[in-house]
């Protein structure tokens, strides 16, 4: 039983075929898929996904590339639709996609930074609110996320795609997160990332695709989908030195140590 602990299921690149995507998933054992929100266009569509499909839970957030396309008053709608679902909807089971990006230029200089930084406050600010774990998109902005995570203290959660340092990851984890490897970590010259994957506490780590996004080493330029999965494990089986058998447990109970609302969901 595998947990793919961030995929975006809804995404347009996967069209009509989701259904099929997440049944070829199932097959291969992947028991549950978290499907995160990325804008308020997506608040929905994330959760109605989670729904229909068997297996699938969601987390609903504005993700930092979308900040110049949001204003203000999403963060009041996004509070306003976690109150209203959390206490009908076991599916909801994190804040996210949240975080920062350092990465894309325009995000890293004014007024972009500051409204980025700002949007990233008041959604820990949510997630502090209603006990719930954040999922955070932390490129290239490692220290500034702990900065605010400090400031502002969440449940724990997931951060997602991790590329940071050694030094990085263990900040993350003194504070209760987990951290998400994926299909970067199945290429020989991600040299960094194989060797956090294969000497950071096992309690810290869990696996995911970010579908269609960051494809593995043999999809190279093509859709990622969570069938990847399973074979995403078996590198991290072979990184640590572990049985096909001890990474699903391991991963799987670290995926519900970070997102304790899965749990009954795997029932």
């Amino acid at each position: 039983m595998l947990i793919d602990t961030h995929c975006h299921l809804d995404a347009s690149e996967f069209g009509d075929e989701a259904p099929q995507i997440r049944a070829q998933a199932q097959q291969g054992g992947v028991a549950q898929v978290v499907i995160p929100a990325v804008h308020r266009n997506t608040f929905a569509q994330a959760a109605e996904m989670a729904a229909c499909l068997p297996g699938c839970s969601y987390a609903l957030g504005i993700h930092p590339m979308y900040v110049p396309v949001s204003d203000e008053s999403d963060i009041a709608l996004l509070r306003e639709q976690i109150a209203q679902r959390l206490p009908q909807d076991a599916r909801l089971v994190a804040v996210g996609e949240i975080g920062l990006d350092y990465f894309v230029a325009a995000l890293r200089e004014a007024p972009l930074a500051e409204k980025q930084e700002w949007f990233y406050r008041e959604q820990l600010k949510i997630a502090r609110d209603f006990d719930l774990p954040v999922l955070l998109h932390v490129r290239r902005s490692q220290d500034q996320i702990l900065k605010h995570l400090r400031r502002i203290p969440v449940r724990g959660g997931i951060a997602h795609a991790f590329n940071g340092s050694h030094h990085q990851a263990m900040e993350f984890i003194k504070l209760g997160f987990k951290l998400g490897f994926g299909g970067t970590m199945t290429f020989s010259g991600s040299r960094q990332i194989r060797r956090l994957a294969a000497e950071l506490p096992p309690e810290a780590i869990v696996i995911e695709t970010d579908a269609p996004d960051i494809p593995p080493a043999w999809l190279h330029g093509q859709r990622n989908s969570p069938a990847e999965l399973p074979q995403i494990a078996q590198v991290l089986a072979e990184l640590r030195g572990w049985t096909p058998e001890e990474t699903a447990r391991i991963t799987t109970q670290n995926a519900i140590a970070a997102m304790p609302r899965l749990e009954a969901l795997l029932r």
